[in-house]
């Protein structure tokens, strides 16, 4: 049988701290809660109030309940007040002798049989735990922000913690409502370990003048279907809080690159620029504390008309190729308005095309998002044809076929010859450096990336490469294209993998990497990042869909690009690639899709 705990006790009253002892006491247990000082024991009860009165007037909590849940938490100033609680969790500022002392003193307040926790996000659990004459007794219980909110708990287990004590632990995350992930103490546990080396990354990206912060965030928020942008991400985190735990985690994980915390955080924090609670981070707030985002001197200003900052005006648009994303395209730039004139190779292809495009439209109808005049008439602006040759008089030429620089080149050295001057040549690649199929043209200047995302229709995400000899008209003829499609373009440069593959497929790869040290299961992994960051999809499930195949290949051009260690692809990636797990269009990846 699992002990009862019926009364807990919880150290530092902060953000994460007060939403710990909102989290018990919701739940029927009686919580001691102390501070340091009778000033921070105030700001401490100021949080927790706040939170409960919020949860009322937004209808999630009774008035009764919240009135029970605050009567449950005796505030007290020091840690003596601790003497009889079954459970104590640390929720102090990650600093490990600010710890180890706070754990000395909880080890001679405390009752012998009481369980002493962590809630550490990076720090090492082991070296916490010597602190105390009970090591056997401490454990990590890492809460996500914010933990009333958060359904993830990671239980850290260090290789002295009982077995019982990992057991009580479990159960208690059970009766809390939670969902518990129990693994070894290693740094960064799984969350953390995931998302920073992702969150270091594109800090670099930024720090690089690769994209703007506004493109990097609405990227990784429109293109992976994430809760935050990753700039936005660290601003709500605290960029001194970032910085810690990334700087743990390299000096504890085996100084991986990947966890190297990129200079710009640092600079930042010795500037004062620590996200939202200074009022000032990658972005600025209305004031300190404030999730509202205010103008800054890095604000795009928004141009009234899309021809003032020296767009071409595109009225026909050709594309070239008969795949899925051709078709989505054709139907995309058919219902914005746009003549188009859909190139395959052959009658046979293109009737296919056609009728791809017709089944898509009408199912549009059906769902009520089209009207059939509307379908009619994306139909009718659309000619179909099997020959390049009448491409001679278009705007603007989008190419989707496939992935071969070969083909691509060919493709666009043959445009070179027919279009007329001033047409701005597109290719929709997204992998291969773009700069390769302009130099296929006597016209670089006139050539950019389009990277539409699958399915086009409905992903609401372009990414706009430009190489260092696209001229800045074709870019603002991209941009403006972009917004009469409806959808946000984000600009960068001419780099492996853009913004999303780029910062994407690393954080698949540690993933994969980390199952491959025995770490944690698939299942824990996807559990962690999907309950712990918000994410639609775990990593294992999102590489089964994606392809596993098309995962290495995407990988393997990032490290070949930018020769980063870290970067390589994982040795089980390659394997289940070499034995056809290639994810569920093979019927198994990491997990067997063939009973599903």
């Amino acid at each position: 049988m699992a002990r009862e705990f019926t009364r807990v006790g919880v150290v530092g009253l902060g953000t994460m701290g007060a939403g710990i002892v909102e989290v018990f006491a919701r739940n029927g247990i009686d919580v001691v809660a102390v501070e340091i000082s009778a000033a921070a024991l105030e700001r401490g009860r100021a949080t927790l109030t706040g939170s409960t009165d919020r949860a009322v007037a937004k209808g999630k909590l009774a008035e009764a309940d919240r009135d029970a849940l605050l009567s449950r938490v005796d505030f007290q100033v020091g840690l003596g007040a601790l003497h009889s609680v079954d459970l104590v969790i640390e929720a102090v500022p990650e600093h490990l002798d600010l710890k180890q002392r706070i754990f000395a003193e909880l080890d001679r307040v405390c009752k012998p049989e009481a369980i002493l926790a962590t809630n550490t996000s990076s720090l090492s659990v082991t070296e916490i735990s010597v602190a105390t004459t009970r090591p056997n007794q401490v454990i990590g219980i890492h809460f996500f922000n914010p933990a009333p909110i958060m359904k993830l708990v990671e239980v850290v287990r260090t290789v002295v913690t009982s077995a019982d004590v990992v057991a009580d632990v479990e159960a208690l995350c059970t009766r809390l409502g939670k969902v518990d992930v129990t693994i070894n103490d290693r740094a960064g546990f799984i969350a953390n370990a995931l998302l920073f080396g992702y969150l270091n990354h594109a800090v670099s990206l930024f720090e690089a003048r690769y994209a703007s912060r506004e493109d990097i965030d609405a990227a990784m928020k429109l293109g992976c279907g994430l809760p935050m942008g990753p700039l936005a991400l660290m601003d709500l985190i605290g960029l001194d809080t970032a910085y810690e735990i990334l700087d743990t985690m390299y000096r504890r994980g085996g100084r991986d690159r990947r966890h190297a915390p990129v200079p710009l955080i640092k600079q930042m924090v010795t500037a004062g620029l620590l996200g939202r609670k200074s009022g000032r981070g990658f972005y600025t707030y209305e004031r300190p504390g404030s999730p509202k985002v205010v103008p800054d001197e890095q604000t795009p200003v928004a141009t009234k008309s899309s021809l003032a900052d020296g767009a071409r005006a595109i009225a026909k648009v050709g594309i070239v190729g008969s795949g899925t994303m051709a078709t989505g395209i054709i139907e995309v730039f058919a219902k914005a308005g746009y003549e188009v004139i859909s190139v395959t190779r052959g009658a046979e292809k293109s009737a296919k095309v056609c009728e791809a495009v017709k089944t898509s439209l009408n199912k549009g109808v059906v769902r009520g998002k089209l009207s059939e005049t509307d379908r009619d008439a994306a139909l009718g602006r659309v000619t179909w044809s099997a020959t390049l040759d009448h491409l001679a008089d278009v705007d603007l030429v989008v190419e989707a076929v496939v992935e071969e620089l070969s083909v691509k080149k060919a493709l666009f050295a043959s445009l070179d010859e027919i279009c007329k001057p001033g047409v701005v040549l597109a290719t929709t690649t997204s992998s291969l450096p773009v700069i390769d199929v302009a130099m296929a043209t006597q016209r670089p200047a006139d050539v950019i990336g389009l990277h539409f995302f699958n399915p086009a229709p409905i992903m609401p995400l372009v990414e706009i490469v430009r190489t260092i000899r696209t001229s800045a008209e074709t870019a603002a003829t991209a941009r403006a294209v972009c917004a009469v499609l409806g959808k946000t373009g984000v600009v960068c440069g001419d780099r492996s993998g853009f913004i999303v593959n780029a910062l994407l497929f690393p954080y698949l790869n540690d993933a994969v990497k980390m199952l491959e040290a025995s770490y944690s299961t698939a299942d824990d992994i996807d559990h962690a990042m999907k309950l712990g960051c918000g994410y639609p999809m775990g990593p294992f499930e999102l590489l089964d869909v994606v392809g596993l195949d098309v995962a290495l290949a995407i990988q393997r051009e990032l490290y070949l690009e930018l020769r980063e260690p870290g970067f390589a692809p994982a040795p089980l990636l390659e394997h289940l690639v070499t034995a056809g797990y290639l994810g569920r269009k093979s019927g198994r990846g990491f997990r067997d899709h063939t009973h599903l």
